[in-house]
């Protein structure tokens, strides 16, 4: 008769544990699954970006058409744009670069983009980002001005973050790339909705740097698969603690037996 009584009083034991437990599991395995599915999704979208940004550069779309364009999926198209800077200051966008892996070439640290506005041939604005330059060597930047061709990537605006700093736009100074504030802020009026982000001239080592696609894109981070494993391994260490705790829990009742 003790038997069974013991028995029933382990699984009354148990119960609430095994529940709990077998929640916490399903919440772990549910968040791994989550993020091999972005793993999967940021590889697809980091595979997309590559093949865009080392295509010929496309001619610069029509600004007749920008209303309908899709930013996201013309992020880091690489395009080249004819027309002339427009004359008049500058804006920046505050930054930090950090440095990149072995073979990298580029300047680092805190520093700004250079924004200028420049007039399409067909009479749209676009805003260029010039490229990086460090906070100590600013005094050295000076409005382009004059006709050229621009070769870069087309970028949607970049978003503001919860921890985002106020923008300064008396000053022309920034903390996002938002061409539609920028552009009000340098009084361009109406300009486009995405902004053209300079490729990389020379050595990267002379202000203001442009970007260079290969190393912009290894910046991406791809921790997924590390944090997957994570999730499941804490699943499994999760089973493991209540595979002990009801063990223990077995054994109590036949010692108390004894």
């Amino acid at each position: 008769m003790n038997a069974p009584a013991s028995t029933a009083g382990t699984g009354r034991h148990l119960f609430w544990p095994a529940l709990l437990s077998l929640l916490g599991v399903s919440i772990l395995c549910t968040l791994g699954t989550w993020q091999l599915l972005r793993m999967s999704e940021k590889r697809v979208f980091i595979e997309r970006l590559s093949a865009q940004a080392a295509g010929l550069p496309a001619a610069m779309p029509a600004s007749s058409g920008w209303a309908g364009l899709d930013l996201a999926a013309l992020d880091l198209t690489r395009v080249t744009a004819q027309g002339s800077f427009i004359d008049g200051p500058v804006a920046s966008v505050r930054t930090t670069i950090a440095s990149g892996g072995p073979g990298t070439r580029q300047l680092t640290g805190f520093g700004r983009w250079i924004f200028q506005g420049f007039r399409l041939n067909d009479g749209g604005v676009v805003l260029v980002n010039r490229g990086f330059v460090p906070e100590g060597r600013l005094g050295e930047i000076k409005p382009s001005s004059g006709p050229a061709t621009v070769t870069g990537f087309l970028r949607a605006p970049e978003a503001r973050g919860s921890f985002t700093p106020a923008d300064l736009p008396a000053q022309r100074e920034f903390y996002t790339r938002d061409p539609v504030a920028i552009a009000s802020s340098l009084g361009l009026g109406a300009a486009a909705p995405f902004y053209l982000e300079a490729e990389r001239q020379g050595d990267g080592l002379t202000p203001p740097a442009g970007v260079d696609a290969k190393e912009l894109i290894a910046r991406i981070p791809d921790n997924h698969l590390s944090y997957a494993l994570t999730w499941f391994g804490l699943a499994t260490t999760l089973i493991g603690v209540f595979a002990a705790f009801a063990w223990q829990g077995r054994r109590r009742p036949e010692g108390a037996t004894r």
